[in-house]
Order: structure tokens, then sequence, then C-alpha cells
């Protein structure tokens, strides 16, 4: 005749009472009666055949063999437990940190990844800090100069661009016509600006500007009507696609600036930071 099966749940109650030796604080702990407890650990002495606890008025002692037994159930139960944790980090999120300013050319990627792999999800953090470590995620987006180890992403390079209805209302434009317009800076200064311009070989005043405090900013700002930006031809891709910017000049000016993408080089990678890395990669 087959033998029943090892009764599990009874393990975890035997390692509770083993622990406070007392039945009430046993009971506590798991939420159950004192009765439930006592057949629980009744149960396991049944399967095993021999007594685990010996019962005296002033509480719970081990027997001999339940002392015996206890490490390696304690450890056996401790396996299963962290088998289990490590099965429920697999189906977690992959944890993504990106600054702000390339959030319109990775959002669209996030949301077609995760079409295309449902059991992929992306916890993503935005910041406004250019911070080359890992720290708590599971990859991260830089901006800057190139770094050592990371995928390149894309690289820098800005051109004019405003909304469709400012350049319908002022008609085919000469560089010369940008002096009308109000600038919108896409930092505190107006470098952008000038390095495109001084890559034309051309002066112009500025009488109207707008600061802000990210690209990403400057070119909502734009999109709006506000007046025109400089921004990146691979973050506004989807923009100009849409019609909701134009570029009304086709120069376009490198920075020296790189996006790029450090991923954690652990042995244990969370499962699907592979393909995340791939896909960011490949879609540029």
């Amino acid at each position: 005749m087959s033998r029943q099966s090892l009764p599990l749940n009874a393990i975890h109650a035997f390692l509770v009472v083993a622990r406070h030796l007392n039945l009430t604080r046993a009971a506590d702990e798991l939420c159950l009666t004192q009765g439930a407890v006592s057949r629980k650990i009744g149960a396991l002495e049944s399967w095993l055949g021999f007594a685990l606890f010996d019962r005296h008025a002033r509480g719970l002692h081990l027997t001999p063999r339940g002392a015996a037994l206890l490490p390696q159930l304690k450890q056996g139960y401790e396996l299963m437990q962290n088998a289990a944790e490590q099965a429920l980090d697999a189906g977690g999120a992959l944890r993504l940190r990106a600054p702000t300013c390339a959030m319109r050319w990775l959002l669209p990627k996030l949301v077609q990844l995760e079409q295309q792999h449902p059991d992929l999800h992306v916890s993503l953090t935005t910041t406004l800090s250019h911070n080359q470590q890992l720290e708590n995620f599971d990859a991260a987006i830089l901006y800057g100069a190139p770094s050592a180890g990371a995928h390149l992403l894309f690289e820098e390079r800005i051109t004019p661009v405003m909304a469709e209805s400012l350049l319908r209302s002022a008609g085919p434009l000469q560089i010369s016509d940008l002096a009308g317009f109000t600038f919108l800076h896409p930092s505190e200064d107006d470098r952008d600006w000038r390095r495109w311009l001084q890559a034309q070989e051309v002066t112009l005043p500025m009488r109207r500007n707008q600061h802000f405090s990210t690209m990403d900013l400057a070119t909502g700002a734009a999109i709006e009507g506000f007046g025109v930006t400089v921004a990146d031809v691979t973050l506004v891709e989807s923009d100009l696609a849409a019609r909701r910017l134009v570029a009304p000049f086709a120069a376009s000016v490198a920075t020296g600036a790189v996006y790029s993408l450090i991923s954690r080089m652990e042995k244990e990678t969370p499962p699907h930071l592979a393909t995340l890395v791939a896909w960011l990669c490949q879609t540029v």
C-alpha cells in the first residue's frame, strides 16, 4: 500500500511550535486555534511514526528525535521558501531609470515592447539627474558623454522645430526669420541655440526667450505653438512623423552628448532583462 503524502503544511506548524515551544504563541503566529495546531503536529507525528514533542505542565520540549529532525526540516522549508520567492521575483517588473528628456523616445518603445511580450513589465522611474550608477535599478538610460561599457542608443543631434501652424503663418523660412519668433531654450542658458546657429555661421538677435529645465518641456511648448526650440532629431521623430512638429531646416548639429543604456552585470540578472536591452538597442 502506498504511503500518504508528507503533510507539508504540518511542517510549517512544527517549525513554528519548535521555535516558541508554546502552543498559544505558535497558534497566534499561525492565525489558528491551539486545537488546529495540535492536530497538524499530530498528523506529522503520525506520518513519521514517532513523537516530536514531550508535553509537560510547564510547556513543550522537543524529543531527541524531534530535535535531530528540526535542522533538516528547517533547511528544507527555507529552500522551498527561497525557490518560491525567486519565482515571484522572476515574474516581477524590470526596474528602469531614465532621464525625463528621453521620454518622447522611450515611452512608445516600452508600449510596443509590452505589447509583444505580455509577460514582461517595466517599472519606469524618471529623473532629472544623470547619475551613472544603477543603484536599485536593473537598467538605466544615461545622457551625457559616452560611457565605457554602456550600450550606445543614439547620439544627440539638434535642429530647430516648431508647430506647423507657426510655419504656415510665416511662410517659407530663412534662418534670419527666426529672429521674429520666441526662442524656446531646453536649458537655463542659450548654449543649444548658439551651437546650432554657429554651425550655420549665422548670428541672430534673440529678443524673446523662454527657458525650460528639460528638452522635453521645451518641445511640448513648441508643439503648443509657443515658439521655436531646438530638439534632438531622434527624440522628436514621432512628433515630426505625426506633424505635431515640423523641422524647417535640414541641418542638424551633433552636440557631443549621447543617450546610452547600462544594465546589471551580475550572474543572476532578472528574467527578460536581456530582452529589454536588445529591444531598446535594436529599435534605434
